[in-house]
């Protein structure tokens, strides 16, 4: 029930394809085999392994990603997903999601965020106040001055969220900082890129570590949303709402 990025991908792909002109297409296991699967594609999601382990970090396969967003594609990462090294792979999503996981600088605690308020954009059309347990990173790593960069899911997190020693994910000067002094942190943005760049969109979703979370209709409604915008969709002015099927939440997790 943990980091079960193939079975969440399977879920949201049969939601998105209830919605008119989306066409998703779901790669298991890590980077495609085949990259001619990218020919066409209005958007790429990253919901898997990041760090070392993350799928998009060798240099071919920055070169492919960032061929696209040049293009106008929009890219999107999830969870461990949004995690890379620093460097240019960091680098590189900054020029597609305006943001990322940086070890020594962001963290990842567990508990439980409450949203109250959400400003006014595509990603946020239908979505009720909530609250949910989940592994919310946060202090990521943004571009200069956030430009481009509008916080969808912000919150100033409890002190309790630093109680680990510091380490590559569980603390570090410059968050004790931040929270001490009570700022607001996004737990998920969207991304207009620069014109001359490329244009397009990208969004950066922190949660999604245990997948009965895509039981809530808001927070998957939040995803859904941005899928859809990044590609270029018609958001409706109530949101993508999709219910699951009876059973269908357990369905695909890994095989113990």
């Amino acid at each position: 029930g943990e980091h079960e990025f193939r079975a969440g991908c399977l879920l949201l792909a049969d939601a998105l394809r209830t919605v008119p002109g989306m066409n998703p297409v779901v790669v298991s296991n890590g980077w495609p085999v085949d990259v001619k699967v990218f020919d066409g594609a209005a958007a790429v999601v990253m919901y898997a392994d990041g760090g070392q382990g993350h799928p998009a970090i060798r240099p071919e396969r920055l070169k492919i990603i960032d061929g696209l967003a040049r293009k106008g594609v929009g890219i999107g990462a999830m969870h461990y997903g949004v995690e890379v090294p620093a460097g240019d792979p960091g680098f590189a999503m900054l020029r597609w999601t305006g943001g990322y996981f940086e070890a020594f600088w962001s963290v990842n605690p567990t508990w439980k965020a409450e949203f109250k308020a959400f400003p006014q954009h595509p990603i946020t059309r239908g979505v009720q106040r909530f609250s949910i347990d989940d592994e919310w990173y946060y202090h990521m790593r943004f571009v200069p001055d956030m430009k481009g960069v509008t916080p969808i899911l912000s919150v100033v997190p409890p002190a309790t969220t630093l109680d680990r020693p510091d380490g590559p994910h569980s603390g570090n000067p410059f968050v004790r900082a931040s929270v001490a002094k009570g700022e607001s942190q996004p737990l998920m943005w969207a991304y207009d890129r620069p014109v001359a760049e490329g244009g397009g969109r990208g969004f950066g979703f922190t949660g999604g570590h245990y997948h009965k979370n895509w039981g809530q209709a808001d927070f998957r409604k939040l995803v859904l949303n941005s899928i859809v915008w990044i590609a270029h969709g018609d958001v409706p002015a109530s949101g993508i709402s999709v219910d699951l099927p009876a059973g269908r939440l357990p369905m695909n997790l890994d095989p113990k």
